[in-house]
Protein backbone atom coordinates (compact mmCIF):
# COMPACT_ATOMS: atom_id res chain seq x y z
CA UNK A 1 0.00 0.00 0.00
CA UNK A 2 1.06 3.76 -0.73
CA UNK A 3 -1.19 5.71 1.37
CA UNK A 4 -1.44 5.69 5.08
CA UNK A 5 -4.26 5.38 7.84
CA UNK A 6 -5.48 8.67 9.09
CA UNK A 7 -7.89 9.76 11.87
CA UNK A 8 -10.20 12.77 10.92
CA UNK A 9 -12.81 14.58 12.99
CA UNK A 10 -16.54 13.44 12.67
CA UNK A 11 -19.97 15.39 14.35
CA UNK A 12 -19.93 11.75 16.18
CA UNK A 13 -16.30 11.82 17.32
CA UNK A 14 -13.16 11.10 14.87
CA UNK A 15 -13.35 8.49 11.86
CA UNK A 16 -10.23 6.37 10.95
CA UNK A 17 -9.94 6.20 6.55
CA UNK A 18 -7.11 5.27 4.44
CA UNK A 19 -5.40 8.15 2.54
CA UNK A 20 -3.47 8.54 -0.67
CA UNK A 21 -1.73 11.32 -1.97
CA UNK A 22 -0.56 11.76 -5.62
CA UNK A 23 3.52 11.71 -6.08
CA UNK A 24 3.19 15.92 -6.36
CA UNK A 25 1.30 16.02 -3.13
CA UNK A 26 -1.40 18.05 -4.88
CA UNK A 27 -4.70 17.19 -6.78
CA UNK A 28 -8.37 17.17 -6.84
CA UNK A 29 -9.98 15.19 -3.67
CA UNK A 30 -12.20 11.62 -4.03
CA UNK A 31 -13.95 9.74 -1.35
CA UNK A 32 -13.53 6.41 -1.94
CA UNK A 33 -16.45 4.21 -0.37
CA UNK A 34 -16.22 0.59 0.41
CA UNK A 35 -17.98 -2.52 -0.48
CA UNK A 36 -20.05 -4.37 2.35
CA UNK A 37 -16.75 -5.93 3.54
CA UNK A 38 -15.60 -3.21 4.93
CA UNK A 39 -12.11 -1.26 4.21
CA UNK A 40 -10.02 -4.09 2.95
CA UNK A 41 -7.19 -4.11 1.15
CA UNK A 42 -9.05 -3.69 -2.68
CA UNK A 43 -10.65 -0.68 -1.80
CA UNK A 44 -7.42 0.83 -0.29
CA UNK A 45 -5.87 -0.62 -3.47
CA UNK A 46 -8.52 1.61 -5.50
CA UNK A 47 -7.26 4.89 -3.51
CA UNK A 48 -3.61 3.78 -4.73
CA UNK A 49 -4.82 3.88 -8.12
CA UNK A 50 -6.43 7.31 -8.21
CA UNK A 51 -3.39 8.95 -6.25
CA UNK A 52 -1.37 7.71 -8.94
CA UNK A 53 -3.96 9.09 -11.77
CA UNK A 54 -3.39 12.41 -9.72
CA UNK A 55 -6.28 12.59 -7.23
CA UNK A 56 -5.94 13.06 -3.32
CA UNK A 57 -8.06 9.89 -2.69
CA UNK A 58 -9.61 9.05 1.02
CA UNK A 59 -11.78 5.69 2.09
CA UNK A 60 -13.58 6.23 5.15
CA UNK A 61 -13.70 3.44 7.27
CA UNK A 62 -17.34 2.96 8.23
CA UNK A 63 -17.49 -0.11 9.81
CA UNK A 64 -14.70 1.43 12.25
CA UNK A 65 -11.98 -0.92 12.46
CA UNK A 66 -14.12 -4.18 11.43
CA UNK A 67 -13.82 -5.92 8.15
CA UNK A 68 -14.79 -9.28 6.71
CA UNK A 69 -14.72 -11.80 3.31
CA UNK A 70 -17.46 -13.99 4.99
CA UNK A 71 -20.60 -12.95 3.47
CA UNK A 72 -22.92 -13.71 6.07
CA UNK A 73 -20.68 -11.10 8.41
CA UNK A 74 -20.52 -9.24 5.52
CA UNK A 75 -24.38 -8.61 5.20
CA UNK A 76 -24.83 -8.31 9.18
CA UNK A 77 -22.15 -5.43 8.99
CA UNK A 78 -24.22 -3.94 6.48
CA UNK A 79 -27.73 -3.97 7.75
CA UNK A 80 -25.99 -3.06 11.65
CA UNK A 81 -24.59 -0.12 9.86
CA UNK A 82 -25.97 3.06 11.99
CA UNK A 83 -27.11 5.90 8.98
CA UNK A 84 -26.31 8.97 11.68
CA UNK A 85 -23.10 8.43 12.47
CA UNK A 86 -22.25 6.94 8.88
CA UNK A 87 -23.67 10.70 7.37
CA UNK A 88 -21.64 12.38 9.91
CA UNK A 89 -18.45 10.28 8.87
CA UNK A 90 -19.07 11.34 5.18
CA UNK A 91 -19.26 15.03 5.87
CA UNK A 92 -16.25 14.65 8.28
CA UNK A 93 -14.33 13.00 4.71
CA UNK A 94 -15.31 15.86 2.56
CA UNK A 95 -14.18 18.65 5.40
CA UNK A 96 -11.06 16.75 5.60
CA UNK A 97 -10.13 16.71 2.17
CA UNK A 98 -11.62 20.58 1.07
CA UNK A 99 -9.17 21.59 4.22
CA UNK A 100 -6.72 19.40 2.91
CA UNK A 101 -3.20 21.68 1.91
CA UNK A 102 -2.81 19.61 -1.30
CA UNK A 103 -6.87 19.66 -2.59
CA UNK A 104 -7.08 21.52 -5.57
CA UNK A 105 -10.65 20.97 -6.19
CA UNK A 106 -13.44 23.35 -5.12
CA UNK A 107 -15.80 20.35 -4.40
CA UNK A 108 -15.19 16.81 -3.63
CA UNK A 109 -15.92 13.15 -5.88
CA UNK A 110 -17.47 10.43 -4.14
CA UNK A 111 -17.32 7.09 -5.56
CA UNK A 112 -18.42 3.62 -3.87
CA UNK A 113 -19.19 0.11 -4.74
CA UNK A 114 -22.26 -1.97 -3.93
CA UNK A 115 -22.78 -0.79 -0.79
CA UNK A 116 -20.73 2.08 -1.01
CA UNK A 117 -22.36 2.81 -4.26
CA UNK A 118 -25.54 3.54 -2.67
CA UNK A 119 -23.65 5.51 0.21
CA UNK A 120 -21.77 7.93 -2.84
CA UNK A 121 -25.36 8.88 -3.94
CA UNK A 122 -26.23 8.80 -0.20
CA UNK A 123 -23.21 11.39 0.11
CA UNK A 124 -23.78 13.43 -2.90
CA UNK A 125 -27.39 14.11 -1.83
CA UNK A 126 -26.33 15.14 1.80
CA UNK A 127 -23.19 17.20 0.77
CA UNK A 128 -23.52 20.20 -1.83
CA UNK A 129 -19.83 19.99 -1.37
CA UNK A 130 -19.99 16.95 -3.48
CA UNK A 131 -19.32 17.87 -7.51
CA UNK A 132 -19.16 14.47 -9.18
CA UNK A 133 -21.00 11.57 -7.50
CA UNK A 134 -19.83 7.80 -9.30
CA UNK A 135 -21.95 4.79 -8.01
CA UNK A 136 -21.21 1.20 -8.92
CA UNK A 137 -23.96 -0.94 -8.65
CA UNK A 138 -25.23 0.38 -5.31
CA UNK A 139 -27.75 -1.46 -3.01
CA UNK A 140 -28.28 -0.44 0.93
CA UNK A 141 -32.34 -1.27 1.74
CA UNK A 142 -32.05 1.49 4.64
CA UNK A 143 -30.22 4.26 2.96
CA UNK A 144 -32.69 6.61 0.75
CA UNK A 145 -30.69 9.52 -0.71
CA UNK A 146 -32.33 12.37 -1.20
CA UNK A 147 -32.97 13.13 -4.51
CA UNK A 148 -34.41 16.86 -4.74
CA UNK A 149 -30.90 17.93 -2.82
CA UNK A 150 -28.66 16.31 -5.26
CA UNK A 151 -26.36 19.07 -6.82
CA UNK A 152 -23.69 16.54 -8.29
CA UNK A 153 -23.49 14.74 -11.76
CA UNK A 154 -24.04 11.33 -11.22
CA UNK A 155 -22.40 8.54 -13.36
CA UNK A 156 -23.70 4.99 -12.49
CA UNK A 157 -22.18 1.77 -13.49
CA UNK A 158 -24.34 -1.57 -13.19
CA UNK A 159 -24.44 -5.03 -14.68
CA UNK A 160 -26.93 -6.83 -16.70
CA UNK A 161 -26.69 -10.22 -14.42
CA UNK A 162 -26.81 -8.64 -11.43
CA UNK A 163 -29.65 -10.04 -8.89
CA UNK A 164 -29.20 -7.94 -5.95
CA UNK A 165 -29.33 -4.16 -8.44
CA UNK A 166 -30.89 -5.43 -11.77
CA UNK A 167 -31.56 -3.21 -14.60
CA UNK A 168 -34.68 -2.55 -13.97
CA UNK A 169 -33.40 -0.39 -10.35
CA UNK A 170 -30.55 1.06 -12.75
CA UNK A 171 -32.79 1.86 -15.53
CA UNK A 172 -35.56 3.72 -12.50
CA UNK A 173 -32.63 5.26 -10.62
CA UNK A 174 -31.63 7.16 -14.44
CA UNK A 175 -34.97 7.85 -14.53
CA UNK A 176 -36.04 9.17 -11.10
CA UNK A 177 -33.07 11.51 -11.15
CA UNK A 178 -34.20 12.63 -15.14
CA UNK A 179 -37.46 13.66 -13.86
CA UNK A 180 -35.48 15.34 -11.17
CA UNK A 181 -33.72 17.38 -13.31
CA UNK A 182 -30.69 16.03 -12.68
CA UNK A 183 -27.75 15.27 -14.97
CA UNK A 184 -26.56 11.21 -14.77
CA UNK A 185 -25.43 8.76 -17.50
CA UNK A 186 -26.00 5.42 -16.67
CA UNK A 187 -23.77 2.20 -17.98
CA UNK A 188 -25.65 -1.29 -17.63
CA UNK A 189 -22.84 -3.96 -18.83
CA UNK A 190 -24.49 -6.85 -21.02
CA UNK A 191 -23.63 -10.21 -19.21
CA UNK A 192 -21.73 -8.90 -15.92
CA UNK A 193 -22.36 -10.22 -12.48
CA UNK A 194 -22.44 -7.75 -9.25
CA UNK A 195 -19.09 -6.45 -8.07
CA UNK A 196 -17.20 -6.96 -12.07
CA UNK A 197 -14.87 -4.22 -10.75
CA UNK A 198 -13.82 -6.16 -8.10
CA UNK A 199 -10.93 -7.87 -9.41
CA UNK A 200 -9.85 -9.77 -6.03
CA UNK A 201 -13.27 -11.71 -6.97
CA UNK A 202 -12.28 -13.67 -10.14
CA UNK A 203 -15.76 -15.57 -10.25
CA UNK A 204 -17.31 -12.13 -11.13
CA UNK A 205 -14.66 -9.78 -12.47
CA UNK A 206 -14.84 -8.65 -15.78
CA UNK A 207 -11.34 -7.11 -16.86
CA UNK A 208 -13.18 -5.11 -20.01
CA UNK A 209 -15.71 -3.43 -18.68
CA UNK A 210 -13.53 -2.53 -15.00
CA UNK A 211 -11.11 -1.08 -17.64
CA UNK A 212 -13.50 0.93 -19.29
CA UNK A 213 -15.77 2.30 -16.49
CA UNK A 214 -12.17 2.95 -14.75
CA UNK A 215 -11.52 5.25 -17.31
CA UNK A 216 -15.08 6.72 -17.86
CA UNK A 217 -15.19 7.71 -14.16
CA UNK A 218 -11.39 9.40 -14.32
CA UNK A 219 -12.48 11.56 -17.34
CA UNK A 220 -15.58 12.26 -15.18
CA UNK A 221 -13.81 13.30 -12.33
CA UNK A 222 -10.98 15.13 -14.02
CA UNK A 223 -13.59 17.46 -15.67
CA UNK A 224 -16.39 18.33 -12.97
CA UNK A 225 -13.79 18.49 -10.13
CA UNK A 226 -11.71 21.39 -12.19
CA UNK A 227 -14.90 23.54 -12.67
Amino acid sequence: MQGEMITFESQSGTCQGYLALPESGKGPSVIVLQEWWGLVDHIKEICDRFAAAGFIALAPDLYHGESTSSPDDAGRMMMAINIERTANDLRGAVQYLLSHAGNTSKSVGTVGFCMGGQLSLFAACSNEQVGACVNFYGIHPDVTPDIASLEAPVLGFFAENDSSVPPSAAKQLEADLKAAGKKVSIHIYPNADHAFFNNTRPEVYHQAYAEDAWDKTLTFFRQELSQ
